[in-house]
């Protein structure tokens, strides 16, 4: 086969044409481009960093009831500074002409597609949650085994501290799959659950008033709320659930320990009994 009907010419027309294309999508590189581009990511950096300082700062000098709102923000404008930076970074390099910026979608979007799976579906599960809202920077959150506070809300992942003060990473696709519990939804207070065993024989009016007393009396409560005293009966005891809410969500642990210490004290004073396992119930509770 020769003349226009080989395949190799066909080849080859094809190897100039995608090398004339290439051509014309980016613009000529020089020296000067070069450093505005590393002045640009220099700034992005550190405008993010400053960014962060200064929102989680605020957050702090704020009134209370507006913290959470503050701290809510800090995505919102890492995003923008981000992809400011990515705009500016394009339009150095690229040619956006409307053939241009067509063949350039369709090649970021193939490669995407099969190199970056996993993490664009963390960045757009990301970018739907900035407008569903399941979680929120401040939020308590239950996500798989993992419990804590949000502390920070990233392009690809959360990162929440956790009662023992760890950090965990958690990717934002975990939306797709995995149940989202939030204790507070973006308020400052969330409901605190305090457990109490008692043996049957005990006066349960009795008790119910002093753990109500203890919740009203705590430093931590935001008595604005409801509290309240829930009872169930099992077979090897009684038991009640004090559910209260304290004034910031941060200081749960805190509020836990306040109540079960002066609980206790008071019901000692008054002489009330706790439950007695036996070896079967035992095995039976655990």
């Amino acid at each position: 086969m020769t003349g226009l009907s080989s395949p190799l010419f066909w080849l080859a027309q094809s190897n100039g044409n995608a090398a004339n294309d290439a051509a014309e999508i980016f613009k000529e590189i020089t020296a000067l481009k070069l450093v505005q581009a590393i002045a640009i990511v220099a700034i992005a950096y550190f405008s993010t960093v400053a960014i962060d300082k200064f929102v989680r700062w605020l957050a702090e000098k704020v009134p209370l009831r507006f913290r959470l709102a503050i701290a809510q923000s800090l995505p919102f404008w890492q995003a923008f500074v981000l992809g400011l930076a990515i705009v500016v970074l394009l339009g150095l390099f690229l040619d956006f002409s409307a053939n241009n910026l067509i063949a350039i979608t369709g090649t970021v979007a193939v490669a995407l597609g099969f190199a970056f799976k996993d993490y664009a579906s963390s960045v757009i599960a990301g970018i739907i949650a900035l407008f569903e809202s399941p979680y929120q920077v401040g939020d308590r959150v239950t996500i798989g085994n993992q419990y804590g506070e949000i502390i920070n809300y990233g392009l690809r992942g959360i990162r929440i501290r956790t009662p023992n003060d760890d950090i965990v990473s958690i990717p934002h696709n975990k939306i797709w799959t995995d149940a989202i519990v939030n204790a507070n939804k973006g308020n400052v207070e969330a409901q605190t659950v305090v457990d109490f065993y008692f043996a049957h024989d005990i006066e349960i009016d009795r008790v119910r008033k002093i753990l109500e007393r203890t919740a009203q009396t705590s430093k931590y409560t935001q008595i604005d709320f409801p509290i309240l005293v829930i009872i169930e009966e099992s077979p090897w005891g009684t038991h009640f659930k004090l559910k209260c809410y304290p004034i910031d969500a941060r200081d749960e642990f805190l509020y836990k320990t306040d109540l079960i210490r002066r609980a206790k004290a008071a019901l000692s004073e008054m002489g009330i009994s706790y439950p007695t396992l036996s070896f079967r119930e035992e095995e039976t509770f655990w």
